[in-house]
């Protein structure tokens, strides 16, 4: 099962290039039988532009989850504390296998 996540297009590209292997949530899908993320880069690009399989969830507070995955966060650590302000649990889909679609 596949589903679709609105993504930054900044970190569209970090996560096609390489260099971001974990996308943050503040909440997640619930369904276990997702497998893959249908990624929607939004404005200014506005389309679907691939999609990855997921390899893991990591689930833990969010300092906890920082130490585990900043090597390959693809974002600062100011941008990710900001990010989950005020919050006591996060989520980082680690990012397997990449499929850019040729035409968006």
């Amino acid at each position: 099962m596949k589903i679709l996540l609105s993504i930054k297009p900044e970190f569209v590209e970090e996560i096609f290039s390489g260099r971001k292997k974990f996308e943050y949530r503040k909440v997640i899908f619930t369904n276990k039988k997702v497998t893959s993320v249908i990624v929607y880069s939004t404005m200014p690009i506005g389309k679907i532009v691939g999609e990855f399989t997921i390899e893991d969830i990591l689930v833990d507070d969010p300092q906890s989850i920082w130490r585990k995955t900043k090597l390959f966060s693809g974002i600062t650590k100011r941008f990710f504390d900001e990010y989950f302000t005020g919050k006591n649990q996060a989520y980082a889909i680690k990012v397997g296998t990449l499929l850019p679609y040729n035409t968006p």
